[in-house]
């Protein structure tokens, strides 16, 4: 089935095209969306039509930055039913990690991923294996990512470095101003860079008493469309550089106790340590076909304490070193 996305991800349009001198009607109908469609922020559109309707707005408006002009306009409110439990999360990175989790029930064309490597954080954002995402729906979706967490952090909070895959404008427009002073392009990704200790801050909008009700109603939702396996690796993804990374842990930030998490994982033939396990592998083969990190630091990122307990580990899962690996 083509991924879909709610109609609130052109919450500002019809303001913002007119402020640029084009009837938003005619661009709607062009691509065969109904102003009714906005009128709603829970209706479901295709992905592949939204996309197309923000780049043919850019080309008529003649505005390259129009992704952005509407980022400007968002905040965590836009993300529906997950905002109200984002909110209620202790710190930023909790936060942070219930909406890009969730984010398939806002929009099922994303993919996203944090990993965190020497204090630095990477929001990675990219499309579903079914999905493509233009220039506009790129920067969107990375600006709006900004003002998210100018939103817990407040609006003087800018990322180290924004970075786009796709190459720059000839001449950049106050809109690159929402995503601070470094904004690179023709990079291997698009995303965000900022300090981990960032994302430990305090969340300054929660209230305890309301989050495990807020938590409840997330799972009272409809499904995120990945298995209790696959969003088990990607919390571990998370945890491993920084954090002891346990089966109670994991099932925390998944919302569930140690039990719940371990029976689902039983139900697809998997436990807590096959998944660990799998996971660290295939980290470690990504991160060691890159000769950008000692292997010192990949033993780290991987939730090792030594390079030798580490060397030991692969040797028994691979039958090979690492650095037999690397140097293939």
């Amino acid at each position: 089935m083509a991924p879909m996305v709610r109609s609130a991800v052109l919450s500002g349009y019809v303001d913002l095209t007119l402020s640029l001198g084009v009837d938003p009607m005619l661009l709607l109908r062009s691509v065969g969306i109904g102003a009714a469609a906005l009128t709603a922020s829970d209706t479901w559109l295709p992905a592949t039509v939204v996309n197309q309707l923000l780049e043919r707005s850019a080309h008529e408006t003649n505005c390259g930055e129009f992704g952005l002009l509407l980022a400007a306009r968002r905040g965590l409110a836009n993300l529906g039913p997950v905002a109200l439990v984002a909110r209620e999360e202790p710190d930023i990175r909790s936060a942070l990690h219930v909406v890009l989790r969730h984010i398939s029930l806002h929009n099922e064309a994303l993919r996203t991923r944090i990993t965190q490597a020497d204090r630095l954080t990477t929001i990675r954002i990219q499309a579903a294996p079914e999905a493509s995402l233009g220039r506009q729906s790129t920067e969107l979706t990375v600006g709006a990512t900004c003002r998210i967490l100018q939103e817990f952090l407040g609006s003087d909070w800018h990322p180290l470095s924004v970075c786009f895959s796709h190459s720059g404008p000839s001449q950049r427009d106050s809109a690159y101003r929402i995503l601070g002073p470094s904004v690179e392009f023709e990079q291997s990704f698009d995303g965000i860079v900022c300090y981990t200790h960032d994302l430990d801050t305090a969340n300054p909008l929660a209230d305890p008493l309301l989050r495990p009700y807020a938590r409840e109603y997330l799972r009272s939702l409809a499904p995120t469309g990945e298995s209790t396996t696959e969003q088990a690796r990607a919390v571990i993804e998370t945890l491993l550089p920084t954090h002891p990374c346990t089966a109670a842990t994991v099932a925390d930030r998944l919302g569930m106790d140690r039990r719940t998490l371990h029976r689902h994982l039983a139900r697809s033939g998997e436990t807590f340590t096959t998944v660990l396990n799998t996971t660290r592998l295939d980290l470690a083969h990504r991160y060691l076909t890159h000769h950008d990190r000692t292997l010192t630091n990949i033993a780290a990122d991987l939730g090792f304490s030594e390079l030798s307990a580490f060397s030991r580990w692969f040797r028994h899962h691979t039958g090979h070193s690492p650095s037999t690996i690397r140097n293939r």
